[in-house]
């Protein structure tokens, strides 16, 4: 029985697949959530919205996944809240 477990591979690298996807997607909405608040939720008049738009395209993202995050992000329905934080650092030999 050398094919008995052909679905089971396909069904195996396709989980690995989705999940991969599903990290990339959730790193995207982030990204789209952070943009959409610090400025209008407007994709033509936001460029770093813009930036973040075209990066989720490029990755193959669903349309309506991209609109939820921005209604999500204009409404403010949702507890949670992402901010950008810079941290600055110094390494060996910068005083």
């Amino acid at each position: 029985m050398a094919g008995h477990s052909q679905f089971k591979n396909i069904m195996h690298r396709k989980g690995a697949q989705d999940k991969k996807r599903a990290k990339e997607f959730a790193r995207l909405t982030r990204e789209i959530l952070v943009a959409a608040k610090s400025g209008l939720p407007e994709v033509d008049k936001n460029p770093r919205l813009r930036g973040a738009v075209q990066a989720a395209r490029a990755a193959n993202m669903p349309k309506d996944n991209i609109e939820r995050a921005i209604n999500k992000a204009a409404g403010g329905d949702d507890d949670t809240n992402y901010e950008e934080i810079r941290y600055e650092g110094y390494g060996p030999g910068n005083p």
